[in-house]
Formats: structure tokens, sequence, C-alpha cells
């Protein structure tokens, strides 16, 4: 299983030595440095667009990027990129101008940039719009990630697209001038309103084994400070085996058994059976703790999933975000329902902070439901020439092992709070 969790840290120093000469060679040589990243970066940085991802303008960006790579593969496609394996700014090798030249194929990196065999910042520029086209962190070294989506080859791309094509045509059609699209692929919201991006958020999505489903519905309530109900399934896969390891967990985590109307003690219970599938099990509100976190949205359908929020803010910075059971976690979820709940009366941010500091379990019913779709789109381009490629994560291309994925296999339960859904 190949992790995507990259961390990137910087820092600035401004050393001062007796000797002026010394100063100003160190100060000349930082201008320089300064000079080039800034003008790297300026060249390569990829702009957040307010062009929804379910559009016309979309749309005809990507049915135009098709041509465009079919026109690469023309040119006799790229080659693979081998020998860069955590290359970063500084360092010198003769697969450093292969790298370039695998850049400036797919527009990442400008031709005008040369042929050195140094990692320089034009090339970290490069790798970080790269990364960022691909939904990996953009770090700007060449991790293994970035190396497995820069030697998928130029046909299964353009297959790729193609594919997508479809989604998009079929999945922007009767979506009203307001509406959310959760895209799983790319573990991400969007928030659209007269055709604009209003918000967009990272998200938790299903696990490889527990999916998160395709669906077309409406929002139509916020419960806020909720309890958290355990599903049957995470009762048995999860629940089970986790209290045979650690009896208090359920005290601990404040989730309380009931036999109808009875409350029991988890001493009542017979882990190694299968007891407990026979009773309810119900999480006290509490953002801190609670699986919902502080808010969950309620979404009418038949898999009986949900989005909220979670008290496990950390997946939030991964690449791999698949780690729910279905439900969809929401980053930054007070921008995102204060958005959902601007034209029902009452509800402005600030009685939206203050309902979520009080602990008090309230319902607010959007004044009009809102629509939303949970979609599967791999490759899509916006009008400024940018496409975008995520993992086929669920396999639902057909494409194969062509398209390397971050992990095919069901992942453990998470560290911080093993009871997500």
């Amino acid at each position: 299983m190949l992790s995507r969790r990259t961390l990137l840290t910087g820092s600035l120093a401004l050393v001062f030595t007796p000797a002026i000469s010394a100063l100003a060679q160190q100060f000349a040589q930082g201008q320089a440095e300064w000079s080039q990243n800034y003008e790297a970066v300026s060249r390569t940085r990829v702009q957040r667009i307010s062009t929804p991802m379910l559009s016309p303008e979309a749309l005809a960006a990507t049915e135009q990027m098709i041509e465009y790579y079919r026109a690469i593969a023309a040119r006799g496609g790229w080659q693979p990129v081998q020998g860069v394996q955590g290359l970063r700014v500084g360092a010198k090798s003769p697969a450093v101008m292969a790298l370039r030249q695998r850049l400036i194929v797919t527009g990442d990196l400008d031709p005008a940039a040369g042929q050195s065999p140094i990692y320089d910042s034009y090339v970290e520029a490069g790798v970080r719009r790269f990364q960022a086209r691909h939904g990996i962190s953009s770090t700007g070294t060449m991790t293994a990630a970035t190396i497995a989506a820069m030697n998928v080859p130029v046909d299964i791309r353009i297959r790729q697209l193609e594919i997508n094509v479809e989604r998009l045509r079929a999945q922007m059609r009767g979506l009203g001038n307001k509406y959310v699209v959760a895209n799983i692929p790319a573990a991400l919201v969007e928030t659209v309103e007269n055709g604009v991006v209003h918000t967009r958020h990272a998200a938790g999505v299903g696990k490889v084994d527990r999916q998160s489903p395709l669906l077309d519905s409406k929002v139509v309530e916020v419960n806020f400070n909720p309890f958290w109900t355990v599903p049957a399934s995470i009762i048995k896969k999860d629940l089970i085996p986790k209290m045979q390891k650690e009896p208090s967990y359920l005290t601990d985590n404040k989730i309380r058994i009931f036999k109808g109307d009875q409350e029991l003690s988890p001493s009542q219970v017979n882990w190694f059976s299968d007891e407990a599938t026979r009773y309810r099990f119900r999480q006290d509100p509490g953002g801190e703790l609670n699986s919902m976190g502080f808010v969950r949205i309620n979404i009418p359908n038949q898999h009986g999933v949900y989005m909220h929020d979670t008290p496990s803010k950390g997946i939030f910075g991964d690449d791999f975000r698949f780690v729910s059971s279905g439900c969809i976690r929401v980053q930054n979820v007070r921008d995102y329902i204060e958005w959902l709940l601007k034209d029902t009366p009452g509800w402005t941010r600030e009685q939206i902070d203050a309902t979520f500091k009080s602990g008090e379990r309230i319902d607010a019913r959007l004044a009009q439901a809102v629509p939303i779709r949970w979609v599967y789109i791999t490759a899509w381009a916006t009008p400024d020439g940018l496409v975008q490629f995520r993992d086929d994560i669920y396999g639902k291309d057909g494409l194969g092992a062509a398209i390397p994925v971050a992990s095919v296999e069901p992942t453990e339960p998470d560290a911080e709070m093993f009871l997500q859904n």
C-alpha cells in the first residue's frame, strides 16, 4: 500500500556576520534565488477558479483537452521517468533532464526552463503544478505517488478523459441555480450558485470496501450536536472486535447500549458472540468526541448515508481521504452549513456558531431544499486550460491496473476514531 500523506515545512533565516562583503554576497545570492523562484512559481501556479466541475464550460474544456492529449500522443507521448524518487530543489542528476521533458510535454514547465540536470526552482514549481493537478500534496518533491501519476501512459489519460466527458454531460443536467456536488474520487465538495463555485471543501469519503454511493437527492435539514446511532455493519465489523480488545471503549467514547428503551451496561453483553448485533448503540452529542462532530447534514436516500463534521480534522491534510464507511465528512463544515442555511430565517453565522458552542440538540429545516449529487469524476478540465486527474479508486473507469491508486486494500479503522462513518 502506498501512503500519499506528505508533510511540507519551510523556514527562512537571515544570518548576520561581521564581514560586510560576505553579507553582501549572501544577500545577492538570496535575491537571485528569490527572483528565480518567484518567476518559476508565477508561471506555473495553479489558480483557483470559480468554474463548477459540472458546467457547460468544464464540459467544453474537457472535450478540448481530449484533442490536446491526442496531439501529444501523435507526437509520441511521454517517456516514463526513472531514478527521480526523493529528488528536490538543489539535487543534481541526469534524470532531472528527463523529468524536465516530462513536465514540458503536459505544459507543467515552460520549455524555456532549459535542460539543466539541476533540480532548480523551475523544476520544483513544475512538479508542484503537476501534483496539484493530480490531487497530490504540492510539496515540489518527487514522491512515489508523483512518479506513479507521471508514468501513466498518454493513451490511458485520453481514455480517462473520454469516459469522463460522458459522465460530465450526464451529470450536469437538471441541477438548477443552487446545488452541491461531491466528487468521490477527488474527495471534494463544491457548493454552486448562479453558475459560480461559492465554496470548496476537502472531504473524507468511503473506503474501497465501504464505498460512498452515487446519488441524486436534496439537503433538507441540518442537525446540530447530533446523537450518532452506530450502523449495524459497523457494530459487526468494528465495534465487537474493538470491545474484545478494549472493554472500556464504549464508556470512554460515551456510547450507550439500548435494548428497546432499556439501557444496558457493556458488562452485560457477551462480546465474544454476535449478541451485540441485536442491540442499538448510540453515541452522546459532543463535537470533540461524537463521530459526526458538531453537525450532520441530512440527505434522504436509500443508502442511509449523509454528510457530517468530524472530530478527526487531520484527515483533511491527507492526499488519500478514502476513510469512511460510506458517509462524507466535510472540512470547514461551518462555511458549508452557513451557505446551506443562508435563505433560512434565523440562521446567521453568529447563530450557527452559538449553537455549536451551546451543545444543544437543534434541527434546522432548510427553507428551500438544496439539490445535491454525489458523482464519480476522475478527469475534467477548466476553461483556463488546466486538466485534473484523480485515481480511479473504486475501479469504475474499467481500465484495470493501468492507473495506479494509493490503496486497493481495505484500510484499518481510523487510529483517532475508529467508529467514523
